[in-house]
């Protein structure tokens, strides 16, 4: 019996990479500022959610404390399955990197204790933060409208998602060699489910009984987390589906559907660890090596060719030309990008032109362009994050920032040569989503071939001629978000500077962009509908919260028109904020750019040999 208690407890408790991964890690100042961070935005969450409004009456501090837990609670969902990849990035391949990863293999550790050593290693740090924020969800009950069963539940759906999610990201580490190739690509994946689930639930979703307003649940909502929340939090407006005759599984999915999303992530889990376990073995053995498909596709070097090709013009800055022609040329990057262009414009068109022949209606396209469009972006800023933030650290660890540090370009010429390759070669992917909304633009605008351009919302009693979307939006959207992308990049060439590593740089980046913009996300919603006329012009805060009051004002303007306010000032200043906060974006790009320049050598020298 004891031999059989210390293998279990050799798992997860007494597990040597466990145990080391959390008394080192604790120790950690990134991971404190991250768990301050995180804390942080929760309480000004809360703060912002329970301003304005009439404070007057039991009945209504017991209503927006409900909408502050509401809004917690899927801040929590969204910032968890954010920041699980963060400390998930290394779990294996950072044994892998510095060349130990033979040397962990000769312990007397198996494959499963290995994979759950890490897992559970860096998945102690996701529980703390939601431990440590079950005081700032109890504080909501003080103001009434909140039950503790849903505070258990909304902190349950928040640990399985992060329980998946940190499967997902081990899987990944296993079964690739580069770290970053698997953040990267692991965050794709997670936007575009969550995204896809959302948009294909939403066309699902039926009313539950005739006349009324209510939505039950559909097919997708187990697997989706916010679906899920949604239908506990949410009951006045989408409710659990409990039809008569229907029992057994068909019970379970459409009537409990919290439950079925928990069970669904564990067992999920469980496959994943097993797959891994199987796999990680594998890692050391094939690092270094080129796989069946790279050495089928990639070509022979014709040295021959080479020799008498014409040169071609580098232009003033020598940096601006090598990130914009030698970054992403290899088959699998272009394929990539012209995939995401074509595929973005083909889908927009077909929306478009299924709008204008009247097949879907503007309530439908609305949903339809949201998603996409948000998605386009949230990949393209993703992407800006992933090039930049391995711009300068991945030529330290291969020695090409000493070879380059031996001519004569100058810290500043360096810095703004990497922004300005980077930004064009991310240019025809940031045209897909501003080509689409100024085609959609044109559509409402001009209303062809006799095109609904407007819809009519009912706030209270009253009721508001709104067009189907903004038309001025196509016009502040790409500077704003040309403005984001410089920001990200920005961001990520200062940490890429910073860090000795490739993981290190990422995962610090994606943090720290992700905290900006889910802070000024959460305050432009927060202000859209609490705040008549600021709240439009703190709607152009970020890109996607550009498009989200642009495509659906009444939902994310809302306090502007319950007021009575005239739309056209509320337009007026969703246009000024646009402007605004451009200039405040590329502001933020140039005092960042001149602090980086200053601190260039410095920096670069204290982290010489680095690899």
């Amino acid at each position: 019996m004891q031999p059989l208690l210390d293998w279990c407890l050799r798992l997860g408790p007494t597990n040597p990479i466990c145990t080391r991964l959390v008394s080192t890690g604790s120790r950690r100042e990134f991971h404190l500022f991250l768990r301050i961070a995180y804390l942080v935005i929760l309480m000004v969450v809360l703060f912002l959610a329970q301003i304005g409004g009439d404070t007057g009456t039991l009945r209504s501090m017991a209503q927006r404390g409900a909408q502050a837990f509401t809004i917690l609670s899927f801040g929590q969902v969204a910032i968890i399955c954010l920041l699980t990849p963060i400390f998930m990035a290394g779990a294996i391949t950072q044994e892998s990197n510095p060349k130990t990863w033979d040397i962990l293999l000769t312990t007397p550790l198996n494959a499963l204790q290995i994979v759950l050593g890490n897992l559970l290693g860096r998945l102690f740090f996701i529980i703390t933060l939601l431990v440590a924020s079950l005081p700032i969800f109890l504080v909501t009950q003080f103001f009434g409208g909140v039950p503790g069963k849903a505070i258990f539940l909304s902190i349950l759906v928040s640990a399985c998602s992060a329980l998946i999610v940190a499967s997902i990201a081990i899987l990944l580490s296993v079964t690739r060699t580069f770290g970053r190739r698997a953040v990267f690509i692991f965050y794709m994946c997670v936007v575009l489910y969550l995204v896809g689930t959302w948009v294909v639930d939403s066309q699902l979703r039926t009313v539950l009984t005739p006349g009324s307003s209510v939505m039950g649940t559909t097919i997708m909502t187990p697997l989706n987390p916010f679906l899920a929340l949604e239908s506990v939090l949410l009951p006045n407006s989408y409710a659990p589906r409990l039809e008569p005759g229907m029992s057994g599984l068909a019970a379970l999915w459409y009537g409990r559907p919290i439950l079925l999303f928990c069970l669904i992530c564990v067992l999920v889990s469980l496959v994943l660890v097993i797959l891994s376990t199987l796999r990680v073995r594998m890692l050391g053995s094939h690092s270094g090596q080129r796989s069946r498909w790279m050495k089928l596709f990639t070509r022979r070097t014709d040295v021959t060719r080479q020799l008498v090709k014409a040169p071609r013009q580098v232009g003033q800055n020598p940096i601006a030309w090598w990130e914009y022609e030698g970054r992403g040329r290899t088959a699998a990057a272009v394929f990539g990008r012209w995939s995401f262009v074509s595929i973005g414009l083909l889908v927009a068109l077909v929306v478009l032109g299924l709008f204008i022949n009247g097949t879907i209606t503007p309530t439908l396209f609305r949903v339809i362009f949201l998603g996409l469009l948000s998605t386009e972006t949230i990949i393209i800023l993703l992407t800006a994050l992933n090039q930049s933030a391995t711009a300068v650290s991945r030529e330290r660890e291969d020695g090409t920032l000493d070879l380059i540090l031996t001519t004569p370009i100058q810290p500043g010429p360096y810095l703004a040569g990497k922004l300005r390759g980077l930004i064009q070669n991310l240019m025809p992917m940031i045209l897909v989503p501003v080509i689409s909304l100024f085609l959609a633009a044109g559509v409402v605008l001009f209303q062809p071939f006799g095109v609904q351009g407007t819809v009519t919302s009912m706030f209270g009693t009253s009721s508001v001629s709104l067009p189907v979307l903004l038309p001025e939006s196509a016009i502040i959207f790409p500077c704003v978000l040309i403005g984001c992308t410089a920001m990200s990049v920005m961001i990520g060439l200062q940490w890429s500077l910073r860090s000795r590593t490739t993981i290190g740089s990422i995962s610090s980046a994606l943090s720290v962009v992700l905290v900006i913009l889910l802070v000024l996300g959460f305050c432009s919603i927060s202000a859209g509908n609490g705040i008549e006329v600021v709240g439009g012009f703190l709607a152009s805060l970020s890109p996607v919260n550009l498009l989200l009051a642009a495509i659906q004002p009444d939902d994310f303007l809302r306090a502007s028109f319950t007021a009575g306010t005239s739309p056209a000032s509320t337009r007026i200043a969703f246009f000024i904020g646009g402007v605004f906060f451009t200039l405040v974006y590329f502001a933020v790009v140039f005092f960042m750019h001149s602090a980086l320049k200053k601190s260039f050598m410095v920096t670069v020298r204290r982290l010489a040999g680095a690899s």
